[in-house]
């Protein structure tokens, strides 16, 4: 496929933009900041300017496509780039930049026929990871009808992005696909991050003690691109596993007392369900932190 790949510098599009290229799709970074891989194409983009983004999409990725006989157009768009997080730039310019550049690149993709969009949404839209005080789930697990009401301005611009997304979709009957990614974990940071992890879990409450490793998320990516007809979905993405060697039953003693537990749970299992991914598009995470650390 010819994927037009946005934010593909980032912490996760640098893992999973040359995940794509490997399987074989011709790639286009569109980002502020050029990945510098040999697989995969950089264009210098600013989403949050329309005629950018419309040009963009529109136009050329490599050099060697002037040797077509006519000019190729993209299979998908897999739209990564946004503010990251909060307490990067303020509120105002991180809610206006996630929003604005999530619309434009809907927009011009659907308008020129992109017919599979992959947008990266956020665990955040369940208003625990950055939620002033404390917040405990409705219920566990956590699955795509947990209610998304957050407080900070990243998770809200999420939200409206997947609002965005649903409308266009049903304007268009495009097939457009949510991420609410948890957590990232790049393969060196097992061994950084997850020592203090293991030792105080409380540091994984506002993830839900949840993480997916970005291998696995370009897994997930993959998937959704060999998926079609399901129309607008949002799909939860995490590893199978607890980010802590603190069990199921552990965690729920010492932080969900009296939270609605609907199934059962396994004694390893991710309070952040990804049955439906599971179920729908295949997803099959292979990696974990167990693999790389003794546990205790």
């Amino acid at each position: 496929m010819r994927i037009f790949f946005t934010g593909g510098s980032g912490k996760a599009g640098r893992h999973v933009a040359p995940y794509l290229a490997a399987q074989g799709h011709q790639v286009t970074n569109a980002d502020l900041v050029a990945l510098d891989h040999p697989a995969v194409a950089d264009l210098r983009v600013d989403l949050t300017d329309a005629g950018e983004t419309w040009s963009a999409l529109a136009g050329l990725a490599t050099f060697d496509e002037l040797d077509l006989p006519g000019q190729p157009s993209y299979d998908a768009v897999v739209h990564f780039a946004a503010v990251p997080r909060i307490l990067l730039r303020s509120d105002s310019a991180t809610y206006a930049t996630n929003v604005l550049s999530t619309y434009h690149v809907l927009e011009a993709a659907t308008r020129l026929g992109v017919p599979k969009i992959v947008f990266a949404s956020s665990e955040t839209t369940y208003g625990i990871c950055f939620a002033q005080g404390e917040r405990r789930p409705l219920y566990l697990p956590v699955d795509e009808d947990h209610p998304t009401v957050p407080e900070d301005a990243y998770a809200m611009s999420k939200v409206a992005g997947e609002a965005t997304a649903r409308s266009f979709q049903a304007r268009t009957g495009t097939d457009v696909y949510g991420l609410r990614i948890n957590n990232v974990i790049e393969p060196h940071e097992y061994a950084e991050l997850f020592p203090a992890f293991l030792a105080d879990p409380a540091l994984r409450r506002r993830n839900i003690f949840a993480y997916i490793d970005a291998r696995d998320l370009g897994q997930m990516v993959q998937r959704c691109l060999e998926t079609d007809g399901l129309g607008y979905q949002v799909f939860n993405v995490a590893n199978a596993d607890l980010s802590v060697a603190a069990t199921t039953t552990e965690l729920r003693e010492r932080f969900y007392e009296g939270v609605e537990v609907r199934r059962e749970l396994g004694r390893d299992e991710t309070f952040y369900a990804i049955d439906k991914a599971r179920e729908l598009l295949g997803f099959a995470p292979e990696h974990s932190w167990r693999d790389v650390l003794p546990q205790p």
